[in-house]
Formats: structure tokens, C-alpha cells, sequence
């Protein structure tokens, strides 16, 4: 695939691709219909986060209690704490309670979940060619994550005042948690031919994408995601803006960047509706050297303490 991030897709391509009717497609889409969908082996205490930010009673010392079950997490969100993209007053946080507070429970919960499926899609056991896809998910959530953050710095590095409502960290979990439902899409897959069964592999790849928008929906919006997350993941508002530019209008402007750095054909069917200053981020951005713009990119990836 070309493609930065292949769950972006123009509107004749997602009607073609659904079009396509195989056995596989109509489990895929019964599964979908139905939320049945088997979500992301992650670990028991990311889903116990999961669960206690559902609850209104739930406390900072209830989530820093769950997380100190789990060594390894913990030490991830102190290190995301005091990284530059979430601890912008260079405090050092040295306790799991003093993170969780600056962090709120809400952010931890988004933390934790994204270096679960960031580790998930290194280490999971499928076919080859199952894994391969995942990998190069992981490479191209980190490179629209970070092209967020880009744009958001420049946004308000135009107009700090009118765009301060826009988050660095929230922009970097939004493009990370992104494309979440290839994962489950995969492990359909993987099981369907561990059964014996048989699917061209390309065929395969336009199911992917076409299911994987809605997919990834299906899963954030069961974990308690917001609708920034939703918006983002089905390349749709999924409810009314509240601000001129929202985190989907931050991510297409980065998506139409990296289409464009990577002098993709789909560059010139992608269209972006931005406003005066949107329109002045993409032109400043847009003509930065390659190397100037990689260097920006491989910063923040470095910095996001991931």
C-alpha cells in the first residue's frame, strides 16, 4: 500500500470495496452489526483502567492502584508524564499518584491503551503476513501522530490564543488509536485461514479497507473513547464541532502532509476544508525541506515518550 494510513479512502474506492461480497466480507460485516467483534488481547489491567473510567466514583488513588499492579506500565506512564509532548511545565513527576494527578484519569486510560496495542503489534502471534500489516500500521500511526502535533504547534504558534483548546498529548493518542480495528479485521482473518479457508491476499487488503474505519469505532466507542477518537478514526464528524477546527480537521490537514511528502497519487483526490489560518499551516508546512520536516517529525515521535 502507498498509502500513509490506508483507512483513508475516497468515496468511489470505500463504495467499490464494499461492494465486494466474499464469504469473509459478510462474517466481517455480521461481526461488525453485531458487535461481536473480538477486541484486542491487552493487558487485564489496561481493561480494569478501561473499566473504572466508566465509573463516576472512580479516583485518582483507584487508577494509580490498578497501574502499580502492573510494573511495566506504571514506569511507561511516569516516562510519558515528564516527556515534553504531556509535561509542558517541566515538572518532574517521580510518583505514580503525582502522575496520575497531572495526568487525570481520562489521559492515563488513553496512555495505557496505546502502548498496549503499540506492544500488541509487535509481539502478537499471527501469520507473516498478518503481523507484517501491523507493523506497518504501527510505523504509519506514529508518522500521523506526530504530523498532528505538527500542525497543532503551528496553529497556535499563528494564533495561541483562539487554538489553546487544542492538546499536543490528546493529538498524539488520537492519531496512535486511529486504525485500532485492523487489529481485530487481522485476527478475523488470521482464524478464518487457520480454518482451513482460502482468501487472495489483496482482496483481503480492501476488506481491511473498507471495514476499517467502522471497525475501529466499534472498539474505541466500547472502551469509553470520546468522540475526538471516534471523529478521527471514521474520517467523520460523529457529532456536532464545537470549535472552528477539530482533532479530524487536524488530522486531514497532517494526512494531506505525509501524502504529499511521500508524493502520493491520492494526493490529488484528498481534499481538506480549512479555514484562513488552516490554509496558512498547510502552505507554511508544505514548504519546509524534506529534511526539515523529517527532523520536526522524528523530534516528536522521540519526545512523546513513547
Amino acid at each position: 500500500m502507498n498509502h500513509v494510513s490506508f483507512f483513508w479512502l475516497p468515496t468511489d474506492q470505500q463504495e467499490l470495496f464494499q461492494a465486494v461480497e466474499t464469504e469473509f466480507a459478510q462474517m466481517v460485516e455480521s461481526s461488525i452489526q453485531s458487535g461481536k467483534f473480538e477486541l484486542p488481547p491487552i493487558p487485564h489491567v489496561v481493561l480494569d483502567i478501561q473499566k473504572l473510567c466508566l465509573e463516576e466514583s472512580t479516583t485518582i488513588a483507584d487508577v494509580a492502584d490498578s497501574l502499580i499492579n502492573d510494573p511495566s506500565l506504571t514506569a511507561v506512564v511516569l516516562r510519558v508524564a515528564n516527556s515534553v509532548i504531556f509535561n509542558s511545565r517541566g515538572i518532574t513527576y517521580s510518583d505514580i499518584n503525582t502522575a496520575v494527578s497531572r495526568l487525570g484519569i481520562y489521559r492515563v486510560r488513553d496512555i495505557v491503551t496505546a502502548q498496549a496495542i503499540k506492544q500488541l503489534k509487535y509481539s502478537v502471534h499471527l501469520r507473516d503476513e498478518c503481523v507484517q500489516i501491523l507493523r506497518q500500521s504501527a510505523t504509519n500511526s506514529r508518522k500521523l501522530c506526530a504530523a498532528m502535533v505538527l500542525v497543532i504547534k503551528s496553529f497556535q504558534d499563528i494564533d495561541p490564543e483562539t487554538y489553546a483548546y487544542l492538546e499536543h498529548d490528546k493529538a498524539l493518542l488520537v492519531g496512535l488509536l486511529a486504525d485500532i480495528g485492523l487489529f481485530c479485521l487481522l485476527n478475523e482473518y488470521h482464524n478464518y485461514l487457520e480454518q482451513g479457508n482460502y482468501l487472495e491476499h489483496n482482496l483481503a487488503m480492501r476488506i481491511f479497507e473498507s471495514r476499517c474505519d467502522r471497525t475501529s469505532y466499534y472498539v474505541l466507542k466500547t472502551w469509553g473513547f470520546d468522540n475526538d477518537y471516534l471523529s478521527v478514526a471514521t474520517n467523520k464528524e460523529v457529532s456536532d464541532k464545537s470549535h472552528d477546527v477539530s482533532y479530524l480537521d487536524i488530522a486531514k490537514i497532517a494526512y494531506h502532509l505525509l501524502l504529499f511528502r511521500n508524493q502520493d497519487s491520492e494526493l490529488d483526490d484528498h481534499e481538506v476544508e480549512i479555514n484562513t489560518t488552516g490554509a496558512e499551516v498547510l502552505y507554511q508546512l508544505s514548504n519546509l525541506s524534506d529534511s526539515e520536516f523529517n527532523t520536526q517529525i522524528s523530534s516528536i515521535i522521540h519526545s512523546s515518550g513513547f
